[in-house]
């Protein structure tokens, strides 16, 4: 079963609360947590976990890597 987004979002709040996470760890997870939370804003319809690609391009659409063709 995959994870949705809410349930992402908790899962990185928890990590937060532990004291003995890495400074390292910790930027990560705040990054993260910015970024999904960011995305839950940009998409309230949606509650799939989206991928890094997904949060990358939700910030920055106009990223050679977002960027979408039509054939």
């Amino acid at each position: 079963m995959s994870k949705t987004l809410q349930q992402h979002i908790n899962d990185d709040r928890d990590e937060l609360e532990n004291p003995v996470i890495s400074s390292q760890r910790r930027r990560h997870i705040e990054d993260e947590l910015d970024a999904l939370e960011q995305y839950q804003v940009n998409h309230p319809d949606e509650d799939h976990d989206p991928n890094s690609l997904e949060l990358f391009c939700d910030t920055h659409p106009d990223a050679l890597e977002c960027r979408v063709y039509d054939d």
